[in-house]
């Protein structure tokens, strides 16, 4: 831990019976989760920040490692509307968007609205479809609204996007670009279980009957009103220069572009709501750490590596090497 003075008063003073109902419904979130998805708690912890820091979260591994299984858990307890849909490479933008189709009783075109229109999307696989479905999202993703013949429409709030991908050396996927990478808060690899975990997972219960039993926890107004929470959690200016201390090692190598100013607020934001989720209200260099990887890997070009290689410490990532290299004190 470092020295930097930490505070938990302000935020929890400002609306005492809120945050406290609200951080017991997030324990109660993570402890359920944590039971459908093994021996993965900060995976859990981390996927869960990104959605209350508002962002898009990427889930990145091999097949059949419980992503699907992770974003349906975060929906479901969430308490939010849900949409799946598996991407193909047939697919086309209307298939999500929606589209204007002629109606003879009233003798014009009326928009109907694809599976997009919803508070929580999970894009499931979604570089197997054409780099132009893709790109369908970004809107979306960016502005919360969809433009079809030239008609903005407003997306529900609030609006999140999960998508799993399968790695980039397996048959019939389409990298996704760096716009569109740039869209995700964090991207997420889950790895193999331990030997305990999966001998849970052979003898216990089949996840699927396992999240049909899930209640929602938390609902609309509880994500809303998290979302604020925050954007509350205060960070010290001595924080903000080891943030920034960060960010320029980032952009002082030759080997790939630095973060640009939105990855720099996405790092901020997820940091926030990290430290929200651990029941604090202000953020540490320890939270930087925690959720650094998860924002700036996939935007320096880091290439797929699975959690399991990185676990056993055989190679590091962009982010890990830069963060063992940063010093938190000057």
């Amino acid at each position: 831990m470092s020295d930097i003075p930490f505070s938990t008063s302000f935020l929890s003073d400002s609306c005492p019976g809120d945050y406290e109902s609200n951080q017991r419904q997030i324990a109660q979130l993570l402890t359920h989760l944590n039971t459908i998805v093994l021996d993965k708690p900060q995976v859990v912890k981390l996927a869960l920040s990104c959605v209350l820091a508002g962002g898009h979260l990427l889930l990145q591994d091999l097949p059949g490692m419980g992503k699907t299984t992770l974003a349906q858990g975060l929906a479901q307890l969430l308490g939010l509307s849900f949409s799946r849909v598996q991407f193909t490479n047939d697919m086309l933008p209307a298939d999500i968007l929606g589209m204007s189709i002629y109606d003879p009783a009233k003798l014009g075109f009326e928009f109907r609205s694809g599976p997009i229109f919803t508070q929580l999307l999970l894009a499931d696989e979604i570089n197997r479809s054409s780099p132009k479905t893709q790109s369908a999202l970004l809107e979306a993703m960016e502005e919360r609204q969809v433009t079809q013949d030239g008609q903005s429409y407003r997306l529900p709030q609030p609006f999140f996007v999960i998508a799993t991908q399968n790695p980039l050396q397996q048959a019939g996927v389409y990298p996704l670009p760096e716009s569109q990478l740039d869209r995700f808060l964090m991207c997420l690899s889950l790895g193999y279980p331990s030997p305990a975990a999966e001998r849970a997972l052979l003898q216990g219960q089949d996840r699927r009957e396992l999240l049909a039993s899930l209640a929602a926890v938390l609902d609309t107004e509880s994500v809303l009103l998290a979302q604020k929470g925050v954007q509350q959690v205060y960070v010290a200016d001595v924080v903000l220069d080891y943030l920034q201390r960060l960010v320029a090692k980032t952009r002082a190598s030759q080997e790939y572009h630095g973060l640009s100013p939105r990855g720099v607020l996405s790092l901020q934001r997820a940091a926030q709501a990290y430290s929200y989720v651990s029941g604090h209200t202000e953020v540490t260099p320890e939270d930087i750490q925690a959720v650094f990887a998860a924002v700036t890997d996939h935007r320096l070009g880091q290439r797929f590596v699975p959690a399991h290689v990185i676990s056993g410490q055989s190679q590091q990532t962009i982010a890990q090497r830069i963060i063992a290299e940063v010093s938190v004190l000057v």
